[in-house]
């Protein structure tokens, strides 16, 4: 009896976090938002979604959870969009050096930290 090993790579399996899978109106229906707020996200360079050939967006699983994020900075903790980039570019240095957050970022911080 002979052993198959599976072929595809990691990167293409079903719940790939990665894949692009939601048009813009189905992410902002999802994130109960206006597609052009995600639009103004990836003007501020918080987000980059993936392109189809046709130039269409494509968001991720992992786009959607990052939007999440953007999305409690700035209407709860009342941060703009360039105190957002700032912010989570200081969750990637912390997470990297293993620093804790603030007591009140660390509802924030965890939910990022599962997708950097």
């Amino acid at each position: 009896m002979s052993t198959r090993t599976n072929a595809r790579s990691p990167q293409t399996s079903f719940g790939d976090i990665d894949k692009p899978l939601y048009t813009i109106s189905v992410a902002a229906e999802i994130l109960e938002t206006h597609p052009r707020t995600l639009m103004l996200y990836e003007d501020a360079q918080l987000l980059e979604p993936h392109r189809t050939a046709t130039n269409r967006r494509r968001y991720s699983p992992r786009d959607i959870v990052k939007v999440q994020v953007i999305q409690n900075l700035t209407r709860e903790k009342g941060v703009t969009l360039a105190g957002v980039r700032h912010i989570l570019s200081l969750f990637e240095v912390m997470k990297r050096h293993r620093v804790e957050p603030p007591a009140e970022l660390r509802e924030v911080f965890d939910r990022y930290a599962q997708i950097i």
